[in-house]
């Protein structure tokens, strides 16, 4: 099959801005991750897709982003406390298995209505795991089909079961605690009717898994190249410090904050730049069409890529380098495709870009952080841009 990797602003608008279904997702790659995602929003495609769309809209309005604010902070105060007696006790973090527990907390209390608390580590291993096997069939020279027990199809299997009985026990706790349907979950559950096991088709478990995936997995991403990034630039943390100092003074960080932390927002943005949690963005061919001059036949697979197009140095001034004032600049010449573009950009982007500022700003307010082997660190694609390894990092309560 022919492969096209596109990065220029003008082909990749054509691309992902063009109606449907001229270019769609229905290859190779992604129908390697059905058997856990499914028909989930990030596979889907078509009406199904559209039908998923217009359920969750509704749960990203300003007005509900505003509710999230609560709960986003109570996690925050939670992970202050943890970060807390890791510095008493000298231990060394994680940084991004930090991001991953905050988050997907974030997740469940936010989009599912409930606190995974003591489950939110199993959880993440869980999701982990899986996204592991679900790399390792889509990256295969030859995907063994799902009805032989290769060892990797065998923990596909379990991974989907394990996720499917989460979804339940979510399901099972809403009810204990009378929640009713005004959340994206809630909303969920109404589409399918899936309050009652009967309703609960694979279509919903595939829909509720991609939503708990998609909904923490990238954010925590972008959050750990952050705190990386900060570690390693004394200069940039300070002005975010003084700009969170001077924004909440002596308050707990709420809300209402985020508009007064430009700065710490476009930290956030930076990140997404140099270190996009998606590593591709794949599409096929439906017609033959032809793109910046090439010749593309029908079938042929093309790749927008947004590390390729966020470090092209004929679209931004000093492509490799952090800085986060190019935005406030208005030097964003080339596009920002982190979160997607054009119709199926992502749905929750608002509220990630939320929860990352406030996330960073209670962090940074209250700690100095410092990376074990800095030089060591690199990204690597696993679905997600991750690092390879473990990215140590040792905190201390901030010196003022």
């Amino acid at each position: 099959t022919t492969a096209f990797v596109l990065s220029h602003p003008d082909h990749v608008q054509h691309i992902l801005q063009k109606p449907q279904p001229v270019y769609d997702k229905d290859l190779e790659p992604l129908k390697r991750l059905k058997p856990v995602l499914g028909e989930g929003m990030v596979t889907a495609d078509g009406e199904v897709w559209k039908r998923q769309r217009e359920v969750a809209r509704p749960a990203f309005h300003a007005r509900e982003l505003q509710s999230f604010g609560p709960v986003i902070t109570d996690v925050i105060a939670d992970t202050v406390r943890h970060w807390r007696d890791a510095a008493a006790e000298g231990r060394v973090l994680d940084m991004h298995h930090e991001m991953m527990h905050v988050t997907l907390r974030v997740a469940g209390r936010a989009l599912f209505g409930v606190d995974l608390g003591a489950e939110a580590k199993a959880s993440s291993d869980l999701l982990n795991a899986t996204m592991a096997a679900g790399l390792k069939r889509m990256n295969a020279l030859v995907a063994a089909p799902m009805f032989l027990p290769t060892a990797n199809n065998r923990m596909l299997r379990t991974a989907r079961r394990s996720l499917e009985r989460m979804i339940d026990r979510i399901i099972e706790r809403r009810r204990e605690e009378g929640l009713d349907g005004t959340d994206l979950f809630g909303r969920m559950l109404d589409d399918h009717g899936a309050r009652d096991r009967a309703g609960r088709t694979r279509q919903f478990y595939d829909e509720a898994i991609t939503i708990l995936l998609a909904g923490h997995e990238t954010t925590a991403s972008v959050l750990t190249w952050a705190v990386f990034i900060l570690a390693n630039d004394p200069d940039s943390l300070a002005r975010a410090r003084d700009e969170v100092d001077a924004a909440v003074g002596e308050q707990e960080i709420s809300f209402k904050d985020v508009k007064q932390l430009p700065f710490v927002r476009n930290i956030f943005r930076e990140a997404l730049r140099l270190y996009p949690p998606i590593t591709f963005i794949p599409r096929v061919a439906r017609e033959a069409t032809t793109i910046g001059g090439f010749k593309v036949k029908r079938g042929a697979m093309i790749m927008v890529s947004p590390w390729t197009s966020h470090r092209n140095s004929a679209l931004w001034k000093n492509a490799d380098r952090f800085d986060p004032d190019r935005f406030a600049r208005g030097e964003d010449d080339g596009i920002l495709l982190s979160f997607g573009l054009g119709p199926r950009v992502c749905v929750g982007a608002a509220f990630a870009t939320i929860e990352a500022t406030l996330i960073l700003a209670a962090l940074i307010r209250r700690y100095d952080f410092s990376v074990e082997n800095p030089d060591a660190v690199r990204p690597v694609s696993r679905l997600t841009t991750r690092p390879a390894d473990e990215i140590c990092v040792t905190v201390q309560r901030r010196s003022v």
